[in-house]
C-alpha cells in the first residue's frame, strides 16, 4: 500500500471556467509544462480538449503530447538548431523566439511556421531587448513564410499583488507593441489580480491545477491532485519516547500517532515540518517527527482510526497543498511537479 494521486477531471473544467470568466474574449494558452505540473498529461484530457493553444517547455514534451493531442503547442523555449527548427514544424509547434541567435535560424526556415516573439520588459531571464524585437517584427514580415502569432512578456512579480515592477513592466509592454499583433502578458496571478493586463491571449499555469499563485482566498479554485496514503501502523507512545529519525520529536504525554505509508521518496516534502496538518476521516492532525523516504508519522490524538484508512496530504478544501508548502518552506509548484513515479496516478471525477 503506497501513496495515490487523484487527479479531478471535474475541478480541472471548473478552474478553466473560471480562466475564461476572467478573460472571456482572451485565447487560452493552458501551461502543461512539466507533465501538465506534475499532474501527468494523459490525466489532464479537460485542458488538452478545451484550451487553445498548449504550452510545453521542450521538444521532448512536445512530442509525448504531439501523441495525444492534435491542438497546437507553444514551445516555450523556442528551437536552437535546425534540427530542432525541424522537429518543431513536423509536431506543429509555434516556436517562441526569446535571443537574437534565433532570429536567423528563423530566417531559413523553408517551410511555414508560426512564431511568438518574446519582450523582457523587466524579468532579465529570457526576451528580447526592444532593439532586438523592433529587428524582429521588421524582418519576420517580410518573410512569407513566417506568421507571427503573438507577441508577449512574463511578469516578474505578479504573485506580488502590489510590487511596482507589475506596472512598470505593463507599462513597458504597452508601449513597446500594439493591436497589430496578438498580444499576451497574463499569467495564472495576473488574470486574478491585473485586469489591464489582460490581451488577446492568457497563458494560466498553476491556477488551472486549483493553486493559487498567492495568499489571496477570495478565489474558489478547486484543488485538481488528491495526494493521499494508507495507514499502516498505529501506535501508542508513552511520555518521553521519540518517533523517526535523529529523536527529534519526542512525547511530552502518552501519545497515539499513525504511520502513513509516504516519505520524500514519493515527493512529499522531507523538511515539512512538525506543525504540517495532515487529514485523516475529516479532522486535522499534526506531523510528529522526521519525514523518511517512505513513512511519515502523525499524532493522532483521540481520534478513531484504523489501518487502511486513508491520510490525504494535500488536495482537499480543508488542507490544499499552499499550506504544506508553506509549512515546508516551499511553493505549491514544487510539491505538485516533485510527486514521484512511486505514487499512483488515477483519474477522478
Amino acid at each position: 500500500m503506497r501513496g495515490v494521486a487523484t487527479i479531478s477531471q471535474s475541478a480541472l473544467l471548473y478552474n478553466l471556467s473560471v480562466v475564461k470568466k476572467y478573460a472571456p474574449q482572451a485565447k487560452v494558452v493552458a501551461m502543461v509544462k512539466a507533465n501538465a505540473y506534475g499532474h501527468q498529461l494523459d490525466l489532464v484530457t479537460p485542458l488538452l480538449e478545451n484550451a487553445d493553444i498548449l504550452a510545453i517547455s521542450e521538444i521532448k514534451e512536445a512530442q509525448k503530447l504531439r501523441r495525444i493531442s492534435d491542438k497546437p503547442i507553444l514551445l516555450l523555449s523556442g528551437v536552437h538548431s535546425s534540427e530542432e527548427l525541424q522537429q518543431a514544424i513536423n509536431l506543429n509547434c509555434h516556436c517562441m523566439v526569446h535571443h537574437s541567435s534565433q532570429i536567423t535560424l528563423i530566417n531559413n526556415t523553408t517551410q511555414t511556421l508560426n512564431i511568438w516573439l518574446k519582450i523582457d520588459t523587466g524579468m532579465h531571464r529570457l526576451g528580447l531587448s526592444s532593439d532586438e524585437y523592433q529587428q524582429c517584427l521588421s524582418s519576420f514580415k517580410s518573410n512569407p513564410l513566417i506568421n507571427i502569432k503573438c507577441v508577449m512578456s512574463h511578469f516578474a512579480c505578479a504573485d506580488e499583488q502590489n510590487h511596482p515592477m507589475n506596472q512598470a513592466q505593463l507599462k513597458t509592454f504597452n508601449t513597446l507593441t500594439d493591436n497589430k499583433n496578438n498580444r499576451s502578458m497574463a499569467n495564472s496571478a495576473a488574470i486574478l489580480s491585473l485586469p489591464e493586463s489582460i490581451f488577446d491571449v492568457v497563458r494560466p499555469g498553476i491556477m488551472l491545477y486549483g493553486a493559487l499563485p498567492f495568499k489571496d482566498n477570495r478565489f474558489t479554485l478547486k484543488p485538481v491532485m488528491q495526494l493521499s496514503a494508507p495507514i499502516i501502523s498505529i501506535k501508542t507512545l508513552q511520555t518521553g519516547d521519540c518517533v523517526g529519525y535523529g529523536a527529534s520529536w519526542t512525547a511530552n504525554k502518552q501519545t497515539t500517532i499513525a504511520i502513513i505509508a509516504i516519505g520524500y521518496g514519493d515527493g512529499y516534502p522531507r523538511h515539512a515540518t512538525n506543525t504540517t496538518p495532515v487529514l485523516i476521516n475529516g479532522a486535522l492532525h499534526l506531523l510528529v517527527g522526521r519525514v523518511s523516504m517512505d513513512m511519515i508519522a502523525v499524532d493522532i490524538g483521540s481520534a478513531k482510526v484504523a489501518i487502511g484508512d486513508k491520510a490525504i496530504l494535500w488536495g482537499d478544501k480543508k488542507l490544499r497543498v499552499e499550506t504544506v508548502a508553506h509549512h515546508s518552506g516551499t511553493i505549491g509548484y514544487e510539491l505538485l511537479t516533485g510527486v514521484s513515479a512511486r505514487v499512483s496516478f488515477v483519474s477522478g471525477k
